[in-house]
C-alpha cells in the first residue's frame, strides 16, 4: 500500500486524563517495527472495561498511564507489516487480541491454560515490545490500551496478538469476538464445561452475561436462570436462551444466593459471574450445589478481594476464574468466526447501537445508563 513505511495521520479518541470525556484528535501512527503489524481498524465494540479504565481508574482497576487511546474489541484490515512478520500480509482481515498466543512458551504448549505472557507486561502498561507506543498526538506519546487502542483509525499490534480470519467475515460483527462474546461464551462452554441437562445461573446480563447464557443453551443446559437488577434486559436474555429471569430487588433484602438455592432445591450446578463485583462473586459461589457445584468468575476487577467462606469449598464446590473465556486467542478465534459464519454462534443480536467515532462519548453514556448491550463504533465513518 502507498502508506507502507510512512507515518499515518488519522483520527482517534484520546483519553488525556482519568474521569474526563474522550477527545477526538488527529494522531500520528508510526510504521510497524519487527514482529509488528499495522492495521486499519474498521469497527470496534465499546466494552465496559474501556469505560472502567477511564472512569474507575485507580479504584477497582490498576491505574494505567495517560494519555492513552482506549478500545480493545475490534476488527480490521492489515495495512502493512514490519520486519520478520511471516503470517500476515496487507489486505488480510484480522482481529487484534489483548491476549497473545506465541505458540512457543510453556503456557501456549499447555492445553490447560491460555495465559501466554509474550510482551504481557509491556502491553498491560500500554506499550509494545521496545517499551514505546506507535501512537502520538501533539508531539506526545499516547499509550496503547492493552497494546491495542482500537478507538483509533489505525493501530499497531504485535504479530502474536493478532488473528487472521475468514476474508468474507463482516468486520462490524466479528469485532465482538475480540473480547466480550468470546469471554462469556467461553466461560460456559470451555472453562465451566456446562453439561447437558444441567441447571445454570448467570449473574449480569451485559454482553458477557448474555454470551454466557448463549453458551449454556449451546451446551444444552436444562434450566438457565438469568439474574440482573435491570429488568429491561430480561427479554433479550430469553432470546439468548434463558428459561427464567430474576431481579434480586423483587425479593427485598433476601440474598440472591438464598433465592436461587430455594428455587433449585439445593443450588445450581453452574454459576457464571459476569459482573465483576466481589459481592456478586461470593453470591454466585454460594448459589451452587453442595458436592458438585461449579462457579466461574468472568467479571473483571483487578484490585478487589473476594470473600469466600472456607466451608463452601470444603463441601465440594469448584471456584474457577476465566480470562478471555479460556480460548487460546489467535488459535481459537478464527474458528469462532467460522461458527458465526455457519450460524452456530450469534453476534448480530448483541449489537444494540452503531455509532461513528465522533460519538464515542455517547456510546459510553449508553453503556453507563444500561441502555446498550454492545455499541459498535465505525472507524470509517466520521
Amino acid at each position: 500500500m502507498a502508506t507502507t513505511g510512512q507515518v499515518i495521520r488519522c483520527m482517534a479518541a484520546v483519553a488525556w486524563e482519568p474521569r474526563k470525556p474522550l477527545s477526538i484528535e488527529k494522531v500520528d501512527v508510526a510504521p510497524p517495527k519487527a514482529h509488528e503489524v499495522r492495521i486499519k481498524v474498521v469497527a470496534s465494540g465499546v466494552c465496559h472495561t474501556d469505560w472502567e479504565y477511564l472512569y474507575e481508574a485507580g479504584r477497582g482497576m490498576n491505574l494505567r498511564p495517560f494519555p492513552l487511546v482506549l478500545g480493545h474489541e475490534a476488527a480490521g484490515v492489515v495495512e502493512s507489516v514490519g520486519p520478520d512478520v511471516t503470517k500476515f500480509a496487507p489486505g488480510d482481515k484480522v482481529i487484534p487480541l489483548f491476549l497473545p498466543f506465541c505458540e512457543e512458551c510453556d503456557q501456549c504448549k499447555c492445553e490447560k491454560t491460555n495465559l501466554c505472557k509474550k510482551n504481557w507486561e509491556n502491553t498491560q502498561a500500554g506499550v509494545l515490545a521496545d517499551g514505546t507506543s506507535r501512537i502520538s498526538c501533539r508531539g506526545q506519546q499516547v499509550y496503547q490500551f492493552l497494546g491495542i487502542s482500537s478507538f483509533c483509525q489505525y493501530t499497531v499490534v504485535p504479530d502474536t496478538s493478532l488473528a487472521k480470519i475468514n476474508p468474507k467475515a463482516p468486520l462490524e460483527k466479528v469485532c465482538l469476538l475480540g473480547c466480550g462474546v468470546s469471554t462469556g461464551y467461553g466461560a460456559a462452554v470451555k472453562t465451566g464445561k456446562v453439561e447437558n441437562g444441567s441447571c445454570c445461573a448467570v449473574f449480569g446480563l451485559g454482553a458477557v452475561g448474555l454470551a454466557a447464557v448463549m453458551g449454556c443453551q449451546v451446551a444444552k443446559a436444562r434450566r438457565i436462570i438469568a439474574v440482573d437488577i435491570n429488568p429491561d434486559k430480561f427479554q433479550k436474555a430469553m432470546e439468548f436462551g434463558a428459561t427464567e429471569c430474576i431481579n434480586p430487588r423483587d425479593y427485598g433484602n433476601k440474598p440472591i444466593q438464598e433465592i436461587l438455592v430455594e428455587k433449585t432445591n439445593g443450588g445450581v450446578d453452574y454459576a457464571l459471574e459476569c459482573v465483576g463485583s466481589p459481592v456478586t462473586m461470593s453470591a454466585a459461589l454460594e448459589s451452587t450445589r453442595d458436592g458438585c457445584g461449579t462457579c466461574v468468575i468472568s467479571g473483571w476487577t483487578e484490585t478487589e478481594w473476594m470473600n469466600v467462606q472456607v466451608i463452601k469449598i470444603l463441601m465440594g464446590r469448584t471456584l474457577k476464574g476465566t480470562y478471555f473465556g479460556g480460548w487460546k486467542s489467535a488459535r481459537d478465534i478464527p474458528q469462532l468466526v467460522e461458527d458465526y459464519m455457519q450460524k452456530k454462534l450469534k453476534l448480530d443480536e448483541f449489537i444494540s447501537h452503531n455509532l461513528p467515532l465522533a460519538q464515542i462519548n455517547d456510546a459510553f453514556d449508553l453503556l453507563r445508563n444500561g441502555q446498550s448491550i454492545r455499541t459498535v463504533i465505525s472507524l470509517e465513518d466520521f
